[in-house]
């Protein structure tokens, strides 16, 4: 693979950052755009002084001028957890339409390739379970969460209209509820949360029955996905996810038996749309990319309380 530049919005958050990692890791030199509503210095605070990685403090949903070459654009800023997005409606729509068009100019004046960090909620509370690409979803665009759903679904849009419009080689990733080192242990997703009430011995709230279901792919699972798919010669949509379905209850469970906490399971109302079912197909994976994930819950979850407990040490 020849060696390039890459440009990842979002860098500093939580799979930004792991995205920087694997570029780095495989020779390519990376600018990292964040603004930090939700991304954190930390993240990135490793590769301080590493020669093939830069910094840009920036909002993408304003102008950005980079000189050089540029081979791929990345365009993964957002908040990206329910928590977030009901804090920050207005720069989750900002985000998903300017930032998705300023990014999509850049990669268009640079040649680049561009790959859209979408997700499964664009398949909203879904009618059709498991989601398959072909699916249109069922979502509520007045509701809290639609100003994520509608952001997704518009950047989707944008990114197809400069491809059939510009010839940008555009990649759409639907990405399905990913875990791992460096979430933040307050950003409302049931694993942070869950680990995090865990390791402080407080109750684990796990919302309404809890028997909603949820597909956890690991990040580094989930990261091997993405650059598969914007090294391929597919467009997209396709999902990126973890097949297996586990319920929100059970994820409490488990993650109560390997922290062994003596934590009490808690029953909380259930948040306006929050979706009865997240389990995606990934035969187009499969068959286009030769992906699938490899790291079982038990050990991801595993490696992911084993970074909490660290920071809780640290």
């Amino acid at each position: 693979m020849t060696r390039g530049a890459y440009l990842v919005t979002g860098g500093a958050g939580f799979l930004g950052s792991h995205l920087c990692d694997a570029l780095l890791a495989r020779g390519h030199r990376v600018i990292c755009v964040d603004n930090f509503i939700t991304g954190a210095a930390d993240n990135i605070a490793h590769l301080a002084g590493h020669d093939r990685f830069k910094f840009i403090k920036h909002d993408i949903t304003n102008d950005l001028y980079l000189p050089g070459k540029i081979d791929g654009v990345l365009h993964f800023a957002s908040p990206a957890s329910p928590r977030d997005y009901l804090e920050f409606p207005i720069q989750t729509l900002k985000v998903g339409s300017l930032g998705t068009h300023k990014a999509l100019g850049l990669a268009k004046a640079k040649g680049a390739r561009f790959l859209l960090a979408s997700t499964s909620e664009v398949y909203g509370d879904p009618q059709v379970h498991p989601q398959r690409e072909d699916y249109w979803g069922h979502v509520n665009p007045v509701g809290p969460r639609g100003v994520y759903d509608e952001a997704k679904r518009f950047a989707e849009a944008m990114a197809m209209a400069y491809h059939r419009t510009h010839g940008v080689k555009v990649r759409i990733a639907r990405i399905f509820n990913t875990y791992g080192p460096r979430m933040r242990k307050n950003d409302g997703r049931a694993v942070p949360e869950f680990i995090d009430a865990a390791l402080r011995g407080r109750p684990l709230p796990v919302f309404g029955t809890g028997r909603q279901t949820r597909s956890l792919c690991f990040v580094d699972d989930e990261v091997r996905g993405l650059l598969a798919l914007l090294f391929s010669a597919r467009t997209g949509p396709m999902n990126i996810g973890n097949p297996s379905e586990v319920t929100v209850l059970d994820i409490a469970r488990k993650i109560k038996k390997l922290t062994g906490s003596p934590s009490a399971i808690v029953h909380k109302r259930l948040p306006v749309d929050d979706p009865k079912v997240r389990q995606p197909d990934i035969a187009f994976a499969r068959r286009a990319l030769k992906w699938a994930p490899a790291v079982s819950l038990e050990e991801g979850l595993r490696r992911t309380i084993d970074w909490f407990r660290g920071r809780r040490a640290a």
